[in-house]
């Protein structure tokens, strides 16, 4: 079984989702989690649940014997990977940051664009972003997207009435 497999076979049977894993330096396994598109309204990710998708993945990664040192599990945090189209889905509406793998001639000749995704209409994204001439939409599939994350919209300003 692949890698990817068996990591996302192991988390989703935690009941949670898996938003990304990377390997890193001195043998750091590192997994990103998010609730299940069904279980959305359970708010943010907890140390609970980390402790418990990591308590069950180092007891899988250990019987598939996958050479790691330090295993750490977390939420994907507020500028959140977006990898799948079921990712896109779930954030219609929200602004993200996204780089393509080649530049879009039709759109200044640009990689790089920070917007609002607006619709998805089959295979096709519609991201709104500003051009040099004001507003512009710029349409995507997944297979164009080099890295794509959301980009936080956190409110400083005090509470008071």
């Amino acid at each position: 079984m692949r890698l990817l497999d068996l990591i996302e076979t192991t988390v989703n049977g935690t009941g949670y989702d898996l938003v990304d894993f990377e390997l890193g330096e001195r043998g750091l396994f590192r997994v990103f989690i998010d609730f299940l598109p069904a279980d959305l309204e359970r708010g943010h990710v907890t140390v609970e649940d980390c402790a418990k998708v990591s308590h069950q993945l180092s007891h899988v990664l250990t019987i598939e014997n996958v050479n790691y040192e330090r295993l750490e599990v977390s939420s994907p945090g507020l500028d959140r990977p977006l990898k799948k189209m079921a990712d896109f889905e779930r954030f219609v509406g929200e602004r993200m940051a996204v780089k393509l793998r080649l530049p879009m001639p039709d759109a200044f000749n640009r990689k790089n664009f920070e917007g609002v995704l607006h619709e998805i209409e089959g295979d096709t994204l519609k991201l709104e972003f500003e051009g040099k001439d004001g507003a512009a939409m710029l349409e995507f599939t997944l297979a164009d997207v080099d890295k794509a994350r959301l980009v936080p919209q956190v409110d400083f300003r005090s509470r008071k009435a």
